[in-house]
């Protein structure tokens, strides 16, 4: 064999090898179904840990539940229910009364993911993808093996329909196992109660009753979703309770059902029946559509002319506008719209980003409203302030939003507020190392330093386990909560939103929390370490409103740091900071004036007796003069003055949408500043932050 021939057998070997590995690769290459993608990173969708996964499933199906109830006109009323089946492992269940799920719907809703009618539709809703309730029944199939159970009815006089079903992974697609692939229909009526009855299906069949001896009204319609799933039930921050609760100050028109795992019903009643009014769907926004959208949107658009095209497929586009942009890319108005070329869909494209255009209308999102802010932040948070402001629509990418906050100041702190026994639970449950882990997780606005004094109080160790706590030792934990002053450590409680949708995970990643931290509260009378957020009885609420909120995950936990979004966020804490500064300054005013009342009253009877004794005259007589002036120099305190000297009433001091709980002196006398200062005279210095209103 010559030289030549041994070179090219041993270059054709490799060859003939990389070929049957490309063709071997090639074969095991297969498309890969959304459903099997997240069972593999269930995490994506907020199902990394037991505890939060069952929160996730309760939290998409109320959502679920409330936009059905808006979007049909009826006022919600929600029944939820946590059931405890066995180790690590709950039921969970939620039922509305809202309008029902046509039967050939339910299946594809619940067992497809990827699969709903909020996606494409620019308008204010909970949910977006169409991925939630879809995936937490996923979930439950992967962890327990139990499929879905939905119940829904659509019209007192007909069949509720009932479904036993699970999702195929492989092919995203639901498998009804109950009634040979068919589900089962529920008669109407007192035959549809029994067969409930009978075959163990849950089912609110009425309304509860207003009056023990009155039967409640019967439930005409609605749905009902149960899964079983692997999980760990546990109060405290980032809780269903938790949950529930914000929920309720966020939607002041719902009443919530709530049993426990251990049984225990709680109520949240509605302070409104009226419904948030509807939001509109509206068009894209030029502004926010990129180059590869807009060659898509070309392609697919049935417009013969491009300025067709621009005025029917965005908003905010006139004929006008729309011969403007034509004008910038060197394009003619009659020109095919699906016949523009690469560079043309180029020009076209920077032309629209150049071109002066209205922002887009803001009657598609639906903000809370003073109002009603102030009504639940006053039925859950307990304070003696409260306050709220809610910002002009502002626009991201083309997306409008809406920024509104509340805030409450005051109030008694939770750790005050609980029970030996419901403490003694939270121990047994608390997954924390440490009691002093224990107390910061658990309780809202609970600062490290407020942890320390009590740990330090009860004469615990710094490394005492809560599950490990002798009787002896919760009796002296459960005391020092009760006694020990820890409002000058309390931090600001947080509770964030999105489309009036509590947001409980990844804090420290979410753009209400920067904007918080990132604000200086001292010169609105709280106190603030750098980077963190303020110390105090406060509680602040924000609420972010728009028609695509930019989350930071799928699992929809956090807010995107948008500049626009944060410059909205920075104007409306300051809205409610003026407020609570004023209210402070005020505050303070009347502490000192009753100071200075107290001691006029200690010594006024002395004066009196010596003024008599020294010049004869009538002890009684120079009592009451002198005590006319004490009361004119501590009446002070009352008046409210413009700079123009005139007396103003107390909500022009302080504006619209505020809510004042009134404290007695005395109240305010044995309670320390917001600074930890009894005798702080910061109340009566100006504002040091310039603020950009």
């Amino acid at each position: 064999m010559s030289t030549i021939e041994a070179e090219m057998t041993t270059d054709q070997a490799p060859k003939s090898k990389r070929r049957a590995t490309a063709e071997s690769m090639a074969k095991s290459q297969r498309e890969i179904s959304v459903s099997e993608f997240f069972a593999k990173n269930r995490h994506l969708l907020g199902f990394d840990n037991p505890r939060k996964a069952l929160l996730t499933t309760i939290k998409e199906a109320v959502d679920n539940s409330l936009d059905a109830c808006e979007e049909a006109g009826i006022v919600p009323e929600i029944w939820v229910h946590v059931e405890q089946t066995g180790p690590n492992r709950y039921k969970a269940g939620i039922q509305d009364n809202g309008p029902g799920i046509l039967k050939k719907q339910i299946p594809l809703i619940f067992g497809k993911l990827l699969y709903g009618s909020k996606f494409h539709r620019l308008r204010m809703s909970r949910g977006q993808q169409g991925i939630g309730i879809s995936a937490a029944g996923m979930y439950g199939l992967l962890t327990t093996g139990k499929p879905v159970k939905i119940v829904s009815k659509v019209s007192i006089r007909k069949p509720a329909h009932y479904y036993e079903l699970r999702i195929n992974t492989k092919t995203n697609n639901p498998e009804i196992l109950n009634n040979k692939g068919d589900g089962e229909d529920i008669p109407a009526g007192q035959e549809g109660h029994k067969y409930i009855a009978k075959h163990g299906i849950e089912w609110e069949t009425h309304y509860p009753a207003d009056a023990p001896e009155t039967p409640g009204k019967e439930l005409a319609h609605g749905t009902r979703v149960t899964i079983e799933l692997e999980a760990k039930y546990q109060r405290g921050r980032g809780s269903v309770d938790e949950y529930l609760e914000q929920t309720a100050i966020a939607n002041p028109h719902v009443t919530i059902h709530y049993m426990d795992p251990e049984n225990n019903l709680r109520t949240y009643n509605r302070s409104t029946r009226q419904l948030p009014p509807e939001p509109v769907e509206i068009k894209p926004h030029p502004y926010g559509v990129e180059v590869g959208r807009l060659i898509t949107m070309l392609k697919d658009t049935s417009e013969t002319t491009i300025s067709g095209f621009l005025t029917n497929s965005f908003s905010r586009v006139s004929n006008g506008i729309a011969k403007q942009i034509c004008d910038g890319a060197k394009i003619g108005t009659r020109t095919h719209a699906r016949k523009l070329n690469r560079d043309e869909i180029e020009k076209l494209y920077h032309s629209i980003q150049e071109t002066k255009i209205s922002n887009p209308s803001t009657d598609c999102i639906v903000p809370i409203g003073e109002e009603l802010l102030l009504k639940g932040m006053h039925q859950v948070v307990p304070a003696e302030f409260y306050c709220a402001a809610t910002r002009p629509p502002a626009v991201y990418r083309g997306n409008p939003f809406l920024i509104e906050v509340a805030l409450a100041y005051g109030g008694s702190v939770e750790t005050t507020k609980i029970t030996k026994d419901l403490l003694k639970e939270l121990l047994s449950e608390s997954d924390a190392r440490t009691v002093r882990q224990f107390l910061i997780n658990t309780f809202n606005g609970l600062g490290a330093d407020s942890a320390d004094k009590i740990t330090k109080s009860s004469k615990l160790g710094a490394r005492k386990s809560p599950s490990k706590l002798k009787p002896r030792e919760i009796d002296a934990l459960f005391e020092a909560m009760q006694n020990i002053n820890i409002s000058e450590g309390q931090s600001m409680n947080v509770l964030r939103y999105a489309n009036r949708v509590p947001l409980q995970f990844s804090q420290s990643a979410c753009a209400i929390t920067q904007s918080i931290t990132g604000m200086n509260w001292r010169s609105y009378g709280l106190t603030q370490s750098r980077g963190n957020v303020p110390s105090g009885p406060v509680t602040v609420m924000v609420h972010m409103a728009s028609v695509w909120v930019p989350f930071t995950s799928e699992s929809k936990e956090a807010v995107a740091s948008y500049p626009e979004i944060q410059k909205e966020l920075r104007l409306a804490l300051q809205a409610v900071g003026r407020k609570l500064g004023m209210f402070l300054r005020k505050r303070q005013l009347v502490k000192q004036q009753a100071d200075r009342r107290s001691i006029f009253l200690r010594y006024l009877g002395e004066v009196a007796t010596a003024v008599s004794d020294i010049n004869g005259s009538d002890r009684q007589k120079v009592y009451d003069d002198l005590m006319a002036v004490a009361q004119k120099k501590t009446a002070e305190a009352d008046m409210k003055l413009t700079e123009s000297g005139k007396l103003v009433e107390e909500n022009e001091l302080f504006g619209d949408n505020v809510l004042i709980v009134e404290k007695s002196t005395e109240d305010l006398l044995n309670r320390p500043s917001a600074n930890g200062s009894s005798d702080d005279d910061s109340g009566d210095q100006e504002f040091e932050e310039m603020e950009d209103e």
